[in-house]
């Protein structure tokens, strides 16, 4: 299968490259910028609708795995920003879902938890219409999932949140760097969600492109179950079971990365300095993964200990 990935250069998008070519798929990369490590690189804007179209219909592609996207959640507030924000994130979906859809190629979105209004303690489910996003960028995530609705019949929209990757800036990052020189953070602990590795991630999405299993999914690592509850709700190593806080993550990364860092929990009015609101509920139902049989994805604790492993020669010296 011919595969386009745009936003190759990005987290998920180098992921995506690789795992895509280890199940054979013939990759063809897109960016807006170049890249060393990609020398095969085709440069394209997507938000103009000539080079988007062009771009399609010259890859003939089996397959889009549209990974780029304006992701940067606070710099999106600001009203000079707001017309490039939407181009990258409505306009460039909207021109390639519609470009793949005359190619007769598939169409995946990568979509986010923040098209929801961030309420409440219940996971929301894929079908879930209660959306009303808190901030721009969730705002026009939702107007991009709009476009791939209105333009394809063969689509993939998977919601992803909390993402960590080797190859781009993250929490799990931050927390090192700041940990690597403070005795103590504090870090919010009523924003519950769950955290979802790009490696992870982009081994799903290629098993996805594969089936003609059509739809809107929920992806994020999976939670710890409750068979490691020690009694109190978490693991015999302190870890939470089931859905987690920041908090919670950050005391976990510390804990694997071998840290002393104390983390002080705070709510979200105490942390301040956020420019967009955030939603308070990000948790997702991830049960129509698994009635696919493509999930769950392995346990957020494995998938961190990994990426650590990963980026060990980053973070630890």
């Amino acid at each position: 299968m011919r595969v386009l990935v745009t936003g190759a250069c990005g987290q998920l998008g180098m992921d995506a490259v690789r795992a895509l070519s280890a199940r054979g798929h013939e990759v063809i990369l897109t960016d807006v910028r170049p890249s060393a490590e990609l020398p095969e690189l085709i440069l394209a804007d997507l938000t103009k609708e000539d080079e988007a179209r062009a771009l399609v219909a010259s890859c003939r592609p089996d397959a889009v795995l549209h990974c780029a996207a304006w992701t940067a959640v606070d710099e999106a507030e600001k009203p000079e920003l707001y017309d490039l924000v939407y181009a990258v994130n409505v306009r460039a979906t909207a021109f390639l879902a519609g470009a793949a859809e005359k190619a007769g190629a598939r169409f995946c979105y990568i979509s986010t938890d923040y098209v929801f209004d961030g309420q409440g303690d219940t996971p929301r489910k894929p079908d879930d219409c209660a959306y009303s996003p808190l901030n721009v960028y969730g705002r026009t995530k939702l107007l991009g999932e709009e476009a791939v609705r209105a333009a394809c019949s063969r689509y993939y929209i998977v919601r992803i949140a909390w993402v960590f990757g080797a190859h781009g800036g993250n929490f799990v990052q931050t927390m090192l760097r700041l940990g690597k020189t403070r005795e103590e953070l504090r870090v919010v602990n009523d924003q519950i969600g769950t955290p979802t590795y790009t490696r992870d991630l982009a081994e799903l999405l290629s098993r996805l492109l594969e089936t003609g299993l059509f739809g809107c999914y929920h992806v994020t690592n999976a939670e710890l179950p409750p068979e490691l509850d020690r009694g109190d709700g978490f693991t015999k190593e302190g870890t939470k079971v089931g859905f987690i806080s920041w908090y919670d993550f950050a005391r976990e990364i510390f804990r694997q990365a071998g840290y002393t860092t104390r983390v002080i929990p705070v709510s979200t009015e105490e942390y301040g300095l956020s420019r967009a609101d955030r939603p308070r509920n990000s948790r997702l139902d991830k049960r129509r993964l698994q009635e696919t049989g493509l999930g769950p994805m392995p346990d957020w604790r494995d998938a961190l200990r990994r990426y650590l492993d990963e980026t060990r020669d980053t973070w630890d010296r």
